[in-house]
Parts: C-alpha cells; structure tokens; sequence
C-alpha cells in the first residue's frame, strides 16, 4: 500500500485482529503520523457494521480530548470499504515490552509513568470518557518517559444514554485488566479504568499479573472475588507504600476504590518523593552478573535469574552475624554470593561454607517441619541473598521448579559428602563372592560411625 487518502505509506508499523498501523507522511503539516486502517468486508456483515462504529466512536471522542498524555487524533475518515485514523506518531515503546520480570523498569520510572496515566485518565473523565481497554499495549511511552494513551475505539461517552449506546457490551476490553463491575456487566464509570491501570501497574512492579489462572472461567472467578496479593509480598525490595495504594486501586467495592485519577497520583507523588536512587537498573545488572557466575545457578534461565531478584533481599552482614539460629522457626533460606559462614550444632562445628553454597533449605523443603537444627554464623564480611520464601510461593512455576530442583540437587550432594565420611570410618567392605562375615554381626559391623536411624513422632 502506498497511499492512505492524502497520507503517503512509508512502512508497517504493526498489525491487530481488525486494523492495520502504518507510518505515513501528512503532506498539509509535513510531519510524520500513524495511520490505523481497517478493510470492511463487501458483504455488510454485523462485524463490518461494529468496526465501522468503533472507528465513529475513536475519532468522534477522541478528537476531544486534549491532553499530553493522550495520543492525539488528527483526522478520521470511514469510507464504503474502509476506515482510517491519522493520529499523532509516538517514537518510543508500549508498556507491553516491560511486563516481564526481566525487562522490568526501575521504580522510579514506573511511578513517574503511572502518575501522569492517572492525570490523563482524569482529564478524559472530566470530558465525559472512559476509555474501557486500559492495558500495557495501548500504553506508548515517548522520550522523557512520556506515557501517552491510545486506543479510545473502545471508549465510552458518558453524556450518551449507556444503555443504548451499542458499544456497551461485557465483552469489550481485554480480561485479565478488566474490573470486577465490567465483568459482571454493570454500569460503568471513571473507576473502570482506575482499576485496570491499577493492574497494569501491579503488573509493572512484578513482572506478573494479580490474577493469574490456566483457563478463562477461573480468572473470571479470581478477578470478582478474590485479593490480590501485596506487591511487596512478590518483590520484597519495594517501598511498603505502594502496598495500600495497590489495594485501593484494585479495590473490588466502587466506594472504597480511589474517586478519581488526580487522587490515585497524589498517592503515587508521596512515594515517589521519599524514594533515594534512582540507580536501581544498575544495581539490579550488576546482581544478576553475580549470581549468573554462581554454580548454584548454572541451569537456571536468564528470565528466572530477574524473577529471583525481584524475590530477594540482599544483605551485608558483619562477622560475628548469626544467620540462622537453632531452635527458630521460620523459612528463611539463601545464598551466600561473597564470604565464609560456620554452620554448627549444638556448639560444634558442622562445616564450613563459602560462596556459591546455600543455606536453611531445610527448613523451606520440609513439608511441615520449620524447626532450625543448625546455626549459622559469619566468619567473615558477608553478601547474604535471601530468598523471600513467601514471595517465592507467588512465583511462576517455572522458578518453583527449577529452585526445588536445585535444592534437592544440593541436598544430595551433601548427603553423599556425609556418606564418605561416614565410610572413611567403616571396616573394609565384603567383597563380591564373599560367603562370610570378617567380624562383627548383622546389625552393627566392626568400626564406622554408630548411626542410628529412629522415627521421628509428629510431636517430636
């Protein structure tokens, strides 16, 4: 395609279900513009009839909205076969690129990008929108961190009856960042949208959904009626206050969900002001390198190595630090990435351990015994990666896997470490085609370690 009415096609921009995107250039402005267009079919079919009242609907409402952080629609035409938006070209990235956990943006950006979606969401409100489709794809950011919306071909205008207005349909949005009223299909408002951003934003912070679930029934029956759990639970490392601004935002009850746009970003500026580095994507770089050069981590994906940061709280510790104490009841497990610890038994050396070695993964293995049986002391300045355990049940399934695949690795090599020594101090072995005992008797040979194995009652 070379021409879109007076606008000259330089390339393909992207491709959706109905509409394609193309870069064009408008000769009247001499500038660069991105123009949506959509085939009807000759026949006049119902879907025919819907896209040509979606295009109606995004450039009539649209073209009113005047905001910074809204892409602007310069012109809209529907024609017999076809229909066309120009609308202002944004050189930059979807927020789409940036939900996984390893492409995840730094805090501070992530706010920063919320608070003005938030302002441009209130603003359409004010001019009697709501958009309806709010998710990371129709989310473009420009240089400077410039978040501009787009995609009101979904939108709704209030000062329109809703009950007659055709594009009022449970079905419209995308459901993993619909509401709890849009679901169930109930008169919509401005919170709509507050509460998809809200998972969008919940999805930025964590590199996962709130609501995730195999099939579309049980995420349905996730969204209407269950919590979403803290953010702070799946990334330990963020600032506690983002934990109630979450909650609000994706408040299931309209009344106690935030009023409006302008006070969701209010929330958001108190955070942003008390954060202190914005060096975050440095620092985050610099430990995946470490860890990427630890044994322990040897098979693990690139993708789970981010997922473990965002699961993990990084410690420097003292000489002289107990890291685990025996008789504590808690999962608390890690690894050490620089240093020595001792690791004892009432009072006695076990062993001692140095990098890449992992510590306390009994404790999490154990199906319901969280009594510690070791203590674990610093012998040496320490870099300790402990591993939320809590936050690690949240995790996908592929990091739950993998990490229980390399604990129990650990725990037999370990085991087998303890099974030479115990045979360092056993009597020479009986041969093959030997008939008899060289001493000793069935149950207890001569030499070795007196071991003992004795059931373990439940209250023992």
């Amino acid at each position: 395609m070379e021409q879109i009415g007076k606008y000259r096609v330089i390339r393909e921009l992207g491709k959706g279900a109905t509409a394609t995107v193309y870069l064009c250039h408008d000769p009247d402005e001499d500038r660069l513009v991105a123009v949506k267009l959509v085939k009807f079919g000759a026949d006049g079919t119902a879907m025919s009839r819907r896209l040509r009242k979606l295009f109606q609907t995004e450039g009539g409402i649209a073209r009113r909205l005047d905001h910074p952080n809204i892409v602007r629609i310069y012109d809209a035409a529907v024609e017999e076969h076809q229909a066309y938006l120009a609308m202002e070209y944004v050189e930059g990235f979807s927020l789409e690129q940036h939900c996984r956990i390893d492409r995840m943006l730094p805090l501070h950006r992530v706010i920063g990008i919320i608070f003005k979606c938030c302002l441009a969401l209130d603003h359409a409100y004010r001019q009697g929108v709501i958009h309806r489709d709010i998710k990371p794809a129709n989310i473009m950011v420009a240089a400077g961190d410039e978040p501009k919306i787009a995609d009101f071909g979904l939108a709704l205008n209030l000062a329109k009856d809703k009950d007659r207005d055709s594009t009022f349909i449970m079905g419209v949005g995308s459901p993993a960042y619909m509401s709890p009223e849009q679901i169930k299909a109930y008169p919509l408002n401005h919170k709509t949208d507050l509460y998809s951003l809200g998972v969008v934003f919940f999805q930025l912070l964590t590199g996962r959904l709130p609501f995730r679930a195999n099939n579309h029934a049980t995420l349905i029956y996730k969204i209407v009626n269950a919590d979403a759990p803290a953010v702070t639970a799946l990334n330990p490392g963020l600032p506690e206050g983002l934990t109630p601004i979450l909650r609000k935002a994706l408040e299931k009850d309209l009344y106690n969900r935030y009023k409006s746009g302008a006070e969701f970003a209010k929330d958001l500026a108190a955070v942003r002001y008390r954060l202190v580095t914005d060096d975050e994507p440095v620092e985050d770089s610099l430990h995946f390198e470490m860890l990427r050069k630890l044994d322990f981590f040897t098979e693990f994906e690139n993708v789970e190595l981010w997922e473990i940061l965002r699961v993990s709280i990084w410690r420097q510790l003292a000489p002289g630090v107990a890291v685990i104490a025996e008789g504590d009841t808690n999962q608390v497990f890690g690894l050490i990435v620089e240093g020595f610890v001792e690791v004892s038994i009432d009072g006695l050396t076990l062993c001692r351990l140095s990098s890449g070695e992992i510590v306390g993964e009994a404790a999490y293995l154990h199906p319901s015994d969280k009594i510690r049986r070791a203590t674990v002391v610093t012998l040496e300045p320490t870099l300790f990666l402990e591993i939320n355990a809590a936050a690690l049940e949240l995790a996908s399934d592929e990091l739950r896997e993998r990490m229980q695949k390399a604990l129990v690795a650990k725990l037999i090599d370990r085991m087998r470490e303890v099974n030479k020594i115990a045979a360092a101090h056993g009597a020479p072995a009986l041969q093959p085609g030997t008939a008899s005992f060289t001493g000793g008797t069935r149950s207890q040979p001569v030499g070795g370690l007196d071991l003992e194995l004795v059931p373990v009652g439940p209250d023992e």
